[in-house]
């Protein structure tokens, strides 16, 4: 009997680490990767996030190879951030360098993580936003990095792609998380337009599980919660 496993890229963030409670409290083994250690995941792979885009794809390959991970239910990457700057901006230039490397790299890097690791009928789940299915005007690295990755999935999903036919690939596309970041710098927002992080764990933990259960394969799953009902909307 082989455990079922998973892979969470971004796995010291707020979402990555909710993601991985839920999948130990299931009783998965769960694999990170991140530029910090994860105490709480059965493996930690540690990458340099200053690193070169083929540097980090060797270190997080060569560290899943070493450590003998096989095959995993599925692949989730949660990594990413935000910044702002329009195009007046001094600093729009180094905060779309940092946006792409947060969001493209560790989508591209998912994806190899994906074609090695994944079973045949696996899950990989990248993340997309909301916002960036229109003008991000006072954040364009930002949302320019994220459509990257809503186009990306409609790339993966396709025959041909390289992953196994029967693997799913989904984006979410949440508005806004209830993370401690967002409260600490937006104190005054309403939280009950803020999607829990529970919300997203318990989705993934569902789709890896219930194949019936995922969205079509390349669904860009927009996620939105009012009046702290979530709802979800596929494109």
């Amino acid at each position: 009997f082989q455990m079922p496993s998973v892979i969470v890229y971004g796995g010291r963030g707020a979402l990555g680490r909710a993601i991985v409670l839920h999948f130990k409290s299931k009783e998965y083994r769960v694999i990170t990767i991140d530029c910090h250690m994860n105490e709480e995941s059965d493996l930690s792979i540690m990458v340099d996030a200053n690193a070169s885009w083929s540097e980090q794809k060797s270190t997080i390959l060569a560290g899943l190879a070493s450590n003998a991970v096989g095959e995993v239910d599925g692949v989730f990457c949660v990594a990413g951030g935000w910044a702002g700057g329009n195009a007046a901006s001094s600093d729009m230039i180094l905060n779309a360098a940092l946006m792409w490397r947060q969001s493209v790299v560790t989508s591209t890097i998912a994806s190899r993580i994906g074609v090695k690791h994944l079973k045949k009928d696996g899950l990989l789940v990248l993340t997309g936003a909301e916002t960036a299915r229109s003008g991000t005007s006072g954040m364009m690295g930002y949302g320019m990095a994220k459509a990257a990755v809503h186009q990306f999935t409609k790339s993966l999903a396709e025959k041909g792609s390289g992953l196994p036919d029967e693997v799913t690939v989904v984006a979410i596309l949440p508005v806004t998380l209830d993370t401690p970041m967002n409260r600490k710098f937006m104190p005054e927002a309403d939280k009950s337009s803020w999607t829990p992080l529970s919300h997203i764990a318990e989705k993934l933990y569902s789709w890896t599980e219930n194949i019936d259960s995922r969205p079509s394969n390349g669904t860009l799953l927009s996620i939105k919660t009012v009046g702290g009902v979530t709802t979800e909307e596929n494109h």
